[in-house]
Order: C-alpha cells, then sequence, then structure tokens
C-alpha cells in the first residue's frame, strides 16, 4: 500500500453561527473521497491546537438522529473552536465507522432486534471499527500545527494518530447529554470499545434477543 498523503485542492470562508471559518477541501491517494478541515486562526508552526478528528454521520451530522451523539459532538467541536479562536475541526469521510451508509442502516435494523452497535458490525462480516486516521494526520501537518489538544472521548483515536506522529499533548473530553435513544449506544462505547465518560451513560433496557443493550452506529 502507498504512503498516505493529501493534496490541498481550496479553501473557503465559510460563515457560521459561530463566526467565520476556513474549510479547506483535500484530495488524496488513498481513497476517493474528498475530506475537509474547518480551520480557525493562525494554525502555521502553531502548539496544543485543539482539534477534533470528526468521522462523517450523516444520521447523525444532517439529519439530526437520536441514537448516537456524532451530530451534538460535532457542533459542540465547532463552538469550543470558535471559542478558542484557533483550532481545526478534521472531517474525514468516513461512514458508520467506517463501513458506510448502507451497512451502518443495516446495522441499525439489527440494533432494532437487540444486538449491540459492535454485534451489529461484526455480524455483517465488518470490525467493530474499521475507521483509519492516516488521512488526518496527513491533514494536520499540511496545516503545520506542532501539536494538538484532540477533542475526543475514544483513546483508541489518540493511539492511532500518535502512531502516524501526531503529537497530542492532552485529551479533551467531548461529552453531549444522555437520551433514551442514545443510551445504549454510549454504554456499549463506555463497556466494549473503552471509551472516557466523566458521566455514567443511563442503564439500557435489555432486548430478549441478545444479551447486550439496544445501540446505535
Amino acid at each position: 500500500m502507498s504512503e498516505p498523503f493529501v493534496t490541498r485542492m481550496t479553501a473557503a470562508r465559510i460563515p457560521t453561527k459561530y463566526g467565520d471559518f476556513q474549510l479547506t477541501f483535500y484530495t488524496n491517494n488513498i481513497d476517493n473521497k474528498e475530506h475537509l478541515a474547518f480551520c480557525r486562526g493562525d494554525l502555521a508552526n502553531a502548539e496544543e491546537v485543539l482539534v477534533r478528528v470528526h468521522s462523517e454521520c450523516f444520521t447523525g451530522d444532517v439529519m439530526g438522529s437520536l441514537r448516537c451523539d456524532c451530530g451534538e459532538q460535532l457542533d459542540r467541536s465547532l463552538a469550543l473552536v470558535a471559542k478558542e479562536g484557533l483550532g481545526i475541526v478534521v472531517y474525514l469521510r468516513q461512514e458508520g465507522r467506517g463501513i458506510g451508509l448502507l451497512q451502518k442502516l443495516r446495522a441499525y435494523n439489527l440494533q432494532d432486534e437487540g444486538y449491540d452497535t459492535v454485534d451489529a458490525n461484526l455480524m455483517l462480516g465488518h470490525g467493530a471499527d474499521e475507521r483509519d486516521y492516516s488521512l488526518a494526520a496527513r491533514i494536520l501537518d499540511d496545516l503545520s500545527v506542532k501539536s494538538v489538544r484532540l477533542m475526543t472521548n475514544n483513546p483508541a483515536k489518540i493511539t492511532a494518530l500518535k502512531a502516524e506522529g501526531v503529537k497530542v499533548v492532552a485529551r479533551v473530553p467531548l461529552e453531549i447529554a444522555v437520551n433514551s435513544e442514545s443510551a445504549g449506544y454510549l454504554l456499549t462505547k463506555a463497556k466494549r470499545m473503552d471509551h472516557l465518560f466523566l458521566t455514567k451513560p443511563l442503564t439500557p433496557v435489555f432486548s430478549s434477543k441478545a444479551h447486550e443493550p439496544q445501540s446505535a452506529n
């Protein structure tokens, strides 16, 4: 496999409810997807930059689905970057933890039968999490940041980015209020994927069809 690299194609000002960002468009040599970076402030050679590496979630980011915390995490990340005045939200086009939207919707159907998000992916022939962060690391290289404070609850993401040469100096928790639809999903993240939460997710109702709680994404 070739060494991953990205090419910056263009950037444009995007006014948002949190103020102006620069949206930078990247192509790459690994997949046929266009990855993005929402940027704020003078990033060249900056230290301890506030960064979110966010994987695309059409259902949560666009449609406002309550089955996951993705859309609210994206919104919170933009708000925090805007407040700080310096930061990046890298938007990776790897829907459904890398399995794509079609398979994610099939996984949702399995979850509605009582299987959790991990088992649903495995039943469809996928890994629990197939995301790759090498292109995110190359985007951060292109933006010339020296070190980052990563907004995440997922320690595996920190490990993956460090393995790609990103200097992660701190983790910034990014927790969203739990609802009845997302409780099982968040509990599965904590119990089976080692995500870190300051507050305990709600205890979900167990289905008679599986030993794990219903969940999403």
